[in-house]
């Protein structure tokens, strides 16, 4: 019981999410990324292999947990055999995927699950799953989403007194970057999922410090 409330607590006091997308950056760039994210200020780190093989995947999931050793919440996007198998924090899954409640079966209680939504009903339904967090968007244009069209801003900060009255977690996600996070922070939401704008950066540690900072400080 102690282990699940630290989780899920060291969740609620998350702000900054960062997305390892193999088809971002190559596995020594985002192993690179993941220790920065362990001494600069990350709260959590997602797995996002959409190009690998199962078995690379959950050798380079299990690599990151180690490096890890729980210092840092590490989720594993869709594969809920990878988190399970590797020992992660969780798991998150998308509409396409596994359902929260089917995930919680194979993965029991003390594990995270996050869901993505794009609508305020996704949001209710999320709560009704017993997901633990929700990542909302694309806000933003996004090269990991190009056929999805940005949101209306106003869609974010509905989504959020929804989420907030529910006492759900909520992730803005998508195209966001130190430049338009003015734009989010103004919707009552200051807590952030980010892929390029860290693993494209010419300093990772310098762009993880201006985000936690933007965020912490509601700038």
């Amino acid at each position: 019981m102690k282990y699940m409330t630290s989780k899920r607590t060291r969740l609620k006091a998350s702000k900054l999410y960062l997305i390892l997308d193999t088809s971002v950056a190559d596995l020594s760039t985002l192993f690179d990324a993941v220790k920065a994210s362990k001494k600069y200020g990350v709260d959590i780190v997602q797995l996002r292999d959409k190009l690998g093989t199962t078995r690379e995947a959950l050798k380079f999931a299990k690599k990151i947990q180690e490096y890890l050793k729980g210092r840092i919440l590490f989720i594993v996007n869709d594969r809920v055999d990878v988190a399970l198998l590797a020992n992660a924090s969780g798991v998150h899954v998308g509409q396409g995927d596994i359902p929260v409640c089917e995930a919680r079966k194979i993965l029991g209680p003390r594990k995270i699950i996050g869901t993505s939504c794009q609508t305020l009903e996704h949001v209710m339904q999320a709560h009704r799953d017993g997901a633990d967090y929700i990542g909302f968007g694309s806000v933003f244009k996004t090269e990991t989403k190009p056929e999805r069209a940005p949101m209306e801003l106003a869609l974010l900060k509905k989504a959020a007194l929804k989420a907030e009255g529910l006492r759900l977690p909520l992730f803005a996600i998508g195209g966001i970057t130190r430049a338009n996070l003015s734009s989010v922070l103004a919707c009552n939401v200051n807590c952030v999922a980010v892929c390029r704008e860290i693993l494209k950066a010419k300093s990772m540690a310098v762009s993880v410090g201006n985000m936690k900072h933007a965020l912490t400080a509601g700038l």
